[in-house]
């Protein structure tokens, strides 16, 4: 996996907070549609990702191999603060993980 897997942005206004987060994941299908057989036959994609406020958990989401390369998340809700801090987490389906915190700004 790369060394940033996740870059991550949080900002509050008017009593909505905006997230915005890209994923670096491969999310591969399995199919070689680029000739390439390393990645052949070997479906490589994230299967639930996480975000949660404190305790509070804000999205969850099933995601699939039909989800693109490097995925952009996007989504927005009420409340939150300035200073609370956003944590983004996931888990593929061969069992690796990635999650970053970032503070709501």
């Amino acid at each position: 996996m790369p060394d940033k897997p996740i870059q991550i942005r949080a900002k509050h206004t008017l009593g909505v907070t905006t997230v915005r987060a890209l994923i670096a994941h491969p999310m591969s299908d399995g199919r070689s549609n680029s000739g390439n057989k390393e990645t052949a036959g070997t479906p490589h994609y994230i299967q639930e990702l996480t975000c949660r406020l404190g305790e509070e958990t804000i999205l969850s989401a099933l995601w699939g191999s039909d989800i693109a390369k490097d995925p952009f998340l996007g989504f927005t809700f009420k409340g939150g603060a300035k200073g609370e801090t956003i944590r983004l987490s996931w888990v593929d389906n061969r069992g690796e993980r990635g999650s970053i915190e970032t503070v709501i700004a």
